[in-house]
This record gives C-alpha cells, sequence and structure tokens, in this order.
C-alpha cells in the first residue's frame, strides 16, 4: 500500500504536507511527569484555565495544564502567587495563556491527573539566579505586570519592581502606554538581599543618558518645537527628543494636553541636575 501511495501523481502534492506525524503517545507524557517528580525536576506547560476542585476536602482554585490529555493541577497556595494578596487571584489569572514552570508534587495514572507548584520551581530557579548574578550583572528581566508608576517583572524565579525612573531618562506618563506583559528588557543588578533573595535592578544604565551631550542643544531663551507628554498640577512636560523632557509652567489662559505640539522657550538648563525648564510661548496643535 505504501508503494502505491508513493507513486500516485497528484497536482500541487507537498511530500513535506502529507508526512506522516504519529499521535504522541500518552505513554511518553507520563514518562515526564513520572521522571520529573522522581528527580524533583522542573518542568513547564501552559497554564490554560482555571476550575475550583475539591482537595483534601477543601475546594481549592486550580490552574489547569494539560499534558497531552493528562490534567494538571496547581493550586492557588502553589501557584507561587501569595494566597494572602488581596488581588492573589487576579495575578493568578494574569498567567493564564502563558507557558509556566512547575515541580510534580503528586500523581495518580488511574485517575490521569497530577498535582504540581509552581511555587516550589520558582524557590529552586531563585536560588539558582542568586548563585549567578551579582550587583553590576546585566540579566534578561520579563515583565508580567504593568503600572502606570512601575512595572514587575522576573528575572529567574525573583520577581523585582522596577520603578519608571529606573526604565527611562525622560518623562513618561503611563508606562501602560509603552510596556506590556510578556515585553523582555535588559536590565543591570544594582542591590541583591541574599537572605530575603530580594533584588534591585535598573535599566536605565543599560540606556544612553542625553545629559550632557544635549545641553549643547538647548540654548538660554532659544525656541524649541516638543510635544507635550505629560501634564500634572505643578506644570506640563514637554519631550524635546528621546529621553530629554523638560519641565514648563501651565499657561495662564488655555491649556494643553498629552500629544500637543508647542513651541517652548528654553529658561534654564542644569546639566548637573539633567533638567531643562522652559516656558510654552506658543500651542501649534
Amino acid at each position: 500500500m505504501a508503494e502505491v501511495l508513493n507513486s500516485v501523481l497528484i497536482e500541487g502534492f507537498d511530500p513535506e504536507k502529507a508526512e506522516y506525524k504519529p499521535m504522541v503517545e500518552e505513554d511518553t507524557h507520563w514518562m515526564e511527569i513520572q521522571s520529573a517528580y522522581q528527580n524533583d525536576k522542573i518542568i513547564s506547560g501552559f497554564l490554560v484555565g482555571f476550575e475550583n476542585i475539591k482537595l483534601n476536602e477543601k475546594k481549592e482554585l486550580c490552574g489547569i495544564i494539560w499534558k497531552g490529555k493528562i490534567k494538571g493541577l496547581i493550586p492557588l497556595r502553589e501557584s507561587g502567587v501569595n494566597p494572602e494578596d488581596q488581588q492573589a487571584i487576579n495575578k493568578y489569572r494574569a498567567l493564564s495563556g502563558r507557558e509556566i514552570y512547575f515541580k510534580v508534587l503528586h500523581f495518580d495514572k488511574e485517575a490521569n491527573i497530577f498535582l504540581a507548584s509552581r511555587k516550589k520551581a520558582r524557590e529552586e530557579m531563585a536560588d539558582i539566579t542568586l548563585r549567578k548574578i551579582d550587583v553590576g550583572y546585566n540579566i534578561h528581566c520579563v515583565i508580567r505586570e504593568v503600572y502606570q508608576g512601575h512595572v514587575v517583572g522576573d528575572i529567574g524565579g525573583i520577581d523585582v519592581t522596577i520603578p519608571v525612573f529606573e526604565l527611562t531618562y525622560g518623562w513618561i506618563d503611563d508606562l501602560r502606554d509603552h510596556y506590556k506583559p510578556g515585553d523582555h528588557i535588559r536590565v543591570q543588578v544594582m542591590e541583591i538581599n541574599k537572605e530575603t533573595k530580594e533584588v534591585k535592578v535598573s535599566h536605565k544604565p543599560l540606556l544612553q543618558n542625553p545629559f550632557p551631550d544635549c545641553a549643547t542643544r538647548y540654548v538660554k531663551n532659544g525656541e524649541y518645537v516638543g510635544r507635550v507628554s505629560g501634564v500634572q498640577n505643578y506644570g506640563v512636560f514637554v519631550n524635546l527628543e528621546e529621553g530629554v523632557d523638560s519641565l514648563a509652567p501651565h499657561l495662564k489662559f488655555q491649556n494643553v494636553k498629552k500629544g500637543d505640539k508647542v513651541l517652548v522657550r528654553v529658561i534654564n538648563v542644569d546639566v548637573q541636575k539633567e533638567q531643562i525648564r522652559t516656558k510654552i510661548v506658543r500651542v501649534l496643535s
């Protein structure tokens, strides 16, 4: 039969598309799960949903992972999210659709199910990360949560909070306009507390500081076109170039909004403080 199939001429036939791909045996998935359990090994899977499941006589919210047709459960308490956090469930849900790492705690082949812990996997990952990094090291950071003034990222089992002033030299009104969960950035390790497993990082050392070079392009009483990058109670931020935002007082008889193009006059350039003060002299749009 195989010889007959291979000898038939079909217009548009593509051997790559027709190549036989056998289905993955469930035994292969069970081998991975049992090996992970026996060797205390970290494996991964996609978090595809959530169910309230009775465990130890008590219903718990569990994340769902499938290995073929084998159902994996990760209870909230083993999710790596602090269950005491008021936003714990929302933070757990924010991981849905993503590949996560976990350790197998128990399995039941007859029921075709296994229990797993992301928390234990992250604890081991954190220990590995702390052994490998030092102050001054540059590492990757995957952003998980984005807020107006800071982001929360993962550097290898360790959550890091990066405020806006450690992400840019310029003014950013809302980080949600610039970053999204899943974005990758490079950061530099600034501080390490190995007892608490807390690490502080910054993106700024990996960026080119526009000062003092930009000071040569903006002279006192000179007038330059910029775009409003933020409006605060105390003044208006106007972006002059990448990483360079000046602060101007509010107009007396007119309001501006984020995105407006304006003409500003330079009042003062302070290279030491890396600040430029301006005055809006005309709204262009």
